[in-house]
């Protein structure tokens, strides 16, 4: 079977678009996901209202709430910036993880930087947490069964 994924994560600087992209790879070379439905929200910004507007709040707000509750995996990219050995994560991405661990949707976590902490309630939301190398392992983690992937980070 193939899985649809939510791809979450922030995407405001060219390092974070490059990491999206580097995922998205990843996740469309995965024989357990549907190549063809990887949502990533970058992707879906509804140009067809002015940026910021309340109609594009709404618009954006509402196609991405409505993804996260039908798709079959979230896969969250946690690095939005540096605190010492603290990973900062994006706080839409935080609340797209929540909200997918609320409807029973699994949560598969991401840090392309190495942090020596992570926060209790994304440590205990995920199936599966990829880290530094471990990364490039999203092309062949089985979607299909979902396998626990443990982080070996401290938590706060």
């Amino acid at each position: 079977m193939a899985n649809s994924i939510y791809l979450a994560a922030p995407f405001f600087s060219e390092t974070q678009i490059e990491r999206v992209k580097e995922v998205q790879s990843l996740l469309k070379q995965n024989s357990t996901v549907d190549s063809d439905n990887i949502f990533v929200p970058m992707e879906h910004q509804m140009e067809s209202e002015e940026f910021g507007s309340f109609p594009w709040q709404v618009g954006v707000f509402e196609s991405d709430v409505r993804q996260v509750r039908t798709a079959d995996a979230v896969v969250a990219i946690l690095d939005y910036e540096k605190n010492g050995d603290e990973i900062l994560s994006d706080s839409g991405t935080i609340f797209e993880v929540g909200m997918a661990y609320e409807h029973g949707v699994p949560v598969i976590l991401v840090q392309f930087d190495k942090a020596g902490k992570m926060n209790l309630m994304l440590a205990r939301s995920y199936a599966a947490c990829f880290s530094g190398d471990d990364v490039k392992k999203l092309a062949s983690y089985n979607f299909d069964e979902l396998p626990t992937v443990f982080s070996k980070l401290e938590v706060f």
